[in-house]
């Protein structure tokens, strides 16, 4: 263990002395803050924030975060506030402490809670200060190096968040050393009767293995000697969580998994590094479709390397990654060696600036997700492990998870683009929108000023894409039922003799200050979603002396609302009696959902028929948008071909068929359903004309209810 002494010295190496005794100062501060506090093992509490320091000074970071680190845990676990740390050791080292502070004085229902709004705050201070995060991988690294103390179900819960969220911030960080570490410690915390199985196994085998790895990393030496290339060659020694990974998601035995010996060649620069994959290439043969250029095209975390499969002596493949000094010293430290390898020019490496880059995605996810918890899901699809890269039209390459589409690739270039997408070119063909994209090919996207697609969320995979198009959603959710819950209260009025436009702003107030809403569009939005009937609002709008039996006597007329089809997320149609235009209707508001649309003989309305409250009359507009769902049952005699001969009848009528499903009704007779899309009730008719004229068909019917 470090003592304050034992750091100071090590420091001195690469701070001023005036910044070493800032930490030290730092050091001091927290004995106190902490005095006469224990951790679980029995130690002073002081020895944690210590050892958080000593990680971070691995790492050579600058004397503010090790000064945050120090002091850490001080506004969680003492009476220390923000305040006091900032007047004592400035603004900067008082917000890396806040931001590493979990909140504590706020209570939540769940644990899943507790850990999304942490999160989420941490993300907030990251954006500010990417060193917030490097505090908190510091952090989180002694506790789990620590953790054997606590119970077994603490231990467990520790080990899965870490897992889940820690040990993939690290990797997208590109901080590998620190990746592995979460994931051994983790591993054997979640599994501890396999990872010592796994262990034990990787033990035996590499006894067995010992003289043949010898032979190999001798043989690639004699390669680089006589080819005349600078490098050295280590044997690269597999993880157990990475061996129990790849036998759960590749489905294979571990023999399989272990029977692949790696290596790794590091030389001087870049040039060098192709000149030796030719090498190794003419030493064993390559095994085709496993190269990887990663030097070329780096990981989104800025992970650089060669990656290539070969043929061994005995028929034994070898994995070889081939990079230089610097790559090297970069897949292990990631946005550490910003500070770890500062050049004399402060400028900062491509990591730190993809580090940014992510962190400034992670701000417009925050702002888009409704809670902490979904701010959390969509992290946590952000953080995909496997990349694809494709290029935009101009060759731009974009890097986005395995399985991304076209629709996430939009949301990549931008928001807008994202939000305005209708069709997209895969390699210069028209593709789906659905379409999972590959490496190496091109994107173009067609935008037109729409909207975001519902349907997208079933396949999309970014975070990015999924909360913007639910952040739309929602707005235009609120806009859908702002409109609906206007026309509804009107439509109510009417039938009093009024209009929300005439009636006195006073009443509009009182009413708003009753409800506990701030603005007219909130209380019509809640009408709108059905959470307030519109029937109980009118009757509140309306003046007390005014008699509301005899105002609608009065007022006479067409009382119902007219619908178009185009209203939007809050009005949707039954799914039991399937109304379509020309079908005379009624509407029913349930809460939560705004108005659901049936046939006015539809059975499942006969309850609230006569409840004001729920019970809307309305019309088909005279101009009716869009196509409408329909049932029907068609009988017909069992003949070759008479499924195609159905549907090419009713695509020649111009209704779309969405679904058919065929049941045998005896030896002689089938029944298909069919589910359509059709204009109206004149264009439905035109159907069921062409398919009774068939010569198999016996029988056509409009399935209701």
């Amino acid at each position: 263990m470090d003592t304050i002494d034992s750091l100071a010295s090590k420091l001195s190496t690469y701070l001023e002395p005036a910044q070493v005794n800032l930490v030290r100062r730092a050091y001091y501060y927290a004995a106190e803050a902490h005095d006469g506090q224990t951790r679980r093992s029995g130690e002073p509490y002081v020895t944690h924030p210590l050892a958080v320091a000593g990680i971070l000074q691995e790492m050579h970071m600058d004397h503010q975060s090790l000064m945050a680190a120090m002091l850490h845990d001080t506004i969680e676990d003492t009476g220390l506030t923000r305040e006091a740390i900032a007047g004592q050791f400035g603004e900067a080292v008082a917000n890396l402490v806040d931001g590493v502070s979990k909140l504590n004085k706020l209570n939540f229902s769940t644990q899943a809670e507790v850990q999304a709004e942490n999160f989420q705050k941490m993300a907030l201070a990251m954006a500010k200060d990417i060193r917030v995060i490097l505090v908190k991988l510091a952090d989180r690294l002694h506790n789990m190096r620590t953790l054997e103390v606590l119970s077994a179900e603490k231990r467990r819960r520790i080990a899965k968040e870490t897992i889940d969220i820690y040990a993939p911030i690290a990797n997208r960080l590109g901080m590998n050393n620190i990746r592995v570490e979460f994931e051994e410690l983790s591993f054997g915390m979640l599994y501890p009767m396999r990872a010592p199985l796994i262990e034990a196994a990787v033990k035996r085998v590499s006894g067995h293995r010992k003289e043949l790895v010898t032979q190999i990393e001798a043989a690639l030496v004699a390669c680089l000697k006589r080819e005349g290339l600078p490098g050295r060659v280590i044997g690269r020694e597999k993880h157990l969580y990475s061996i129990y990974q790849k036998m759960k998601l590749k489905k294979r035995s571990f023999k399989d998994i272990t029977d692949v010996f790696a290596f790794r060649i590091v030389t001087d620069q870049v040039d060098t590094c192709y000149r030796v994959l030719g090498a190794v290439h003419n030493l064993y043969k390559p095994v085709p479709g496993k190269f990887k250029d990663l030097i070329a095209i780096p990981k989104v975390n800025g992970y650089q390397s060669l990656h290539t499969t070969l043929f061994g002596m005995h028929g034994v493949p070898i994995e070889i990654q081939i990079r230089t000094e610097e790559m090297d010293a970069m897949a292990g430290n990631g946005i550490a060696a910003h500070w770890l390898y500062k050049s004399s020019d402060n400028k900062p490496n491509q990591s730190h600036i993809r580090a940014r880059q992510w962190v400034l995605d992670l701000l417009e996810m925050q702002k888009n997700a409704g809670n902490s918890l979904e701010f959390i899901e969509h992290v946590k699809t952000d953080l995909f492990p496997d990349e694809i890269y494709v290029f935009s039209p101009k060759g731009k390459i974009m890097e986005l998870p395995a399985g991304s589409t076209p629709v996430d690739f939009a949301y990549a270039v931008h928001t807008d683009v994202g939000n305005a997408c209708v069709a997209c070119r895969i390699n210069r063909k028209l593709a789906p929108l659905s379409e999972p994209l590959q490496s190496g090919q091109t994107v173009e996207i067609i935008a037109s000023g729409t909207h975001p697609n519902p349907s997208w969320l079933s396949f999309v995979v970014t975070g990015k894409a999924r909360s913007n198009i639910r952040h739309f959603l929602k707005n235009q959710r609120r806009s859908d039922a702002i409109a609906l819950g206007r026309r509804l209260l009107n439509k109510t009025l009417s039938s009093y003799g009024y209009h929300l436009a005439n009636i006195p702003k006073g009443r509009v107030g009182g009413l708003l200050e009753e409800t506990n809403f701030e603005v007219l569009d909130d209380l019509l939005e809640d009408i709108g979603l059905g959470n307030r009937m519109a029937f109980i609002v009118a009757r509140r709008l309306i003046p007390t002396d005014n008699d509301g039996t005899a105002a609608a006597q009065e007022t006479g007329g067409d009382s119902s609302l007219a619908i178009r089809g185009t209203e939007g997320l809050l009005m949707s149609f039954s799914k039991c009696c399937h109304p379509i235009p020309g079908d005379p209707i009624v509407g029913y508001v349930s809460a939560g959902r705004g108005m659901i649309v049936h046939t006015e003989n539809c059975k499942n309305v006969a309850e609230v028929r006569h409840d004001p409250k729920k019970f809307v009359p309305l019309r088909w507009d005279p101009v009716v948008q869009g196509e409408f769902t329909v049932e029907l049952r068609v009988e017909v005699e069992h003949q070759r071909g008479i499924i195609a001969t159905l549907a090419n009848t009713i695509t020649s009528t111009e209704a779309n068929i969405e679904k058919m499903t065929t049941s045998d009704r005896d030896a002689q007779f089938s029944i298909v359903n069919l589910t359509l899309l059709v204009r109206n009730r004149i264009h439905l008719a035109r159907v069921m004309k062409r398919v009774r004229v068939i010569k198999s068909v016996t029988r056509v019917t409009r399935v209701k209810n």
